[in-house]
């Protein structure tokens, strides 16, 4: 699973930058994390992403609930610009997500 969170920074906000590094560095440090990085728009420097790379849903929603991550990245997750940020990976061949409810049992 892809997670992609963008935010709106003010230009030269080191705070910010340092915040979002520490919310990396906690997420990384989960279960099921399998990469990540932090990005800075080449034409907008108000505008940064962090983008992460799960086994799957379940490991990134359970890294959101440790305490660890609750404590150095969910504030700065909450930050981010209001849109989708879950993705799954489309490689040739594979069975795409539906959007349909699914059962409970």
């Amino acid at each position: 699973m892809l997670v992609v969170n963008r935010f709106r920074a003010p230009e030269g906000d080191d705070r910010f930058r340092a915040d979002l590094e520490r919310a990396h560095a906690a997420l990384a440090a989960r279960p099921g994390y399998v990469a990540g990085r932090i990005g800075r728009n080449v034409d907008d420097p108000t505008l940064w992403v962090l983008t992460t790379t799960w086994e799957n849903a379940g490991a990134y929603r359970r890294a959101l609930s440790a305490y660890d991550v609750k404590l150095d990245a969910v504030p700065v997750l909450s930050r981010a610009l209001d849109e989708p940020s879950a993705y799954e990976p489309v490689d040739p061949g594979t069975v795409l997500n539906t959007g349909v409810p699914r059962s409970l049992g």
